[in-house]
């Protein structure tokens, strides 16, 4: 049983969730002017974790047939037989329902929401199928984010920072196309569509570049919008480095460092973002 969980955890990239996250609760944080009660953080958190497992288990079934065919990817946990069709589709529900369940929880709002922002999820797992814009409603379901934990704490979407939820777009959008020059020749043999397959992979970077600093823009803004203290803006900062570091660490034709870009430094960027709020918050005197 250990086993078995520990594979359904791999096969989710459970670990990812830390990228939406701190996100959701900078919007909890941002509606309530510092830490929501106990109960609204767990029913984030389990709302939270409830639609990114339901997703991504929805995104392994559905690619099954591209996975098993690219050398990448073979290896996961449903080509590989490790992980039955109907033990995924059995986590996929579950966790289905655990996010509604906590969107209830919260408020009619929350709820109201909810499908929109599942369906979003699960709709990205086709994009490759017929737009090279994929990377874009990735970065619009992780959109969701922020802006749902700001409707889980406040009950509606009155000063509501949508900036917040733009540079969450733009950040997503530039790091799933660094991302996605893993499979840039095994999506254009197989007739996907994404950025890197399309364009070659010097201009997906050079595009991803640009999606990068306009969601620098927008979570400059952020502070601005959200009346931030200059604490903000120095995780802001540090943000920024992590950014360009992204770019430096890997490049075009070397793809060798890219977990490391990709994991390392996207969970470092929606962590300083939202310790950074919070700090700003705290000395304005919230919680």
């Amino acid at each position: 049983m250990i086993k078995k969980i520990s594979i359904l955890l791999e096969m989710i990239q459970f670990k990812l969730t830390v990228f939406a996250m701190p996100f959701a609760f900078t919007g909890a944080f941002l509606a309530g002017r510092g830490f929501p009660d106990f109960t609204t953080v767990l029913l984030i958190i389990m709302a939270m974790v409830g639609a990114r497992t339901s997703a991504m288990g929805f995104n392994r079934i559905v690619d099954y047939r591209f996975d098993k065919a690219n050398p990448r990817t073979e290896s996961r946990a449903i080509p590989s037989g490790e992980v039955k069709m109907v033990e995924a589709w059995a986590l996929v529900m579950g966790f289905a329902l655990i996010f509604f369940l906590a969107c209830y929880l919260l408020n009619s709002l929350t709820l109201m929401l909810a499908p929109v922002a599942l369906f979003l999820t699960f709709f990205y797992s086709f994009t490759k199928r017929f737009t090279s814009f994929c990377h874009i409603v990735l970065g619009l379901a992780l959109a969701f984010s922020p802006l749902g934990g700001w409707v889980a704490v406040a009950g509606s979407l009155e000063g509501y920072p949508f900036v917040l939820s733009l540079g969450v777009l733009f950040w997503v959008a530039g790091f799933d196309t660094i991302y996605g020059c893993l499979d840039a020749d095994f999506d254009k043999k197989a007739g996907l569509y994404s950025l890197p397959s399309r364009l070659g992979r010097v201009n997906a970077f050079r595009l991803a570049g640009l999606f990068h600093i306009i969601a620098f823009l927008f979570f400059t803004l952020t502070g601005f919008m959200a009346g931030l203290n200059w604490l903000y803006f120095v995780g802001l900062i540090l943000s920024g480095g992590a950014l360009l570091y992204q770019h430096i660490l890997v490049r075009p034709e070397d793809l060798s460092r890219i977990h490391v870009s990709f994991f390392s430094m996207n969970g470092f960027i929606s962590i300083a973002l939202f310790l950074a709020t919070w700090l700003s918050l705290l000395t304005e005197g919230g919680g």
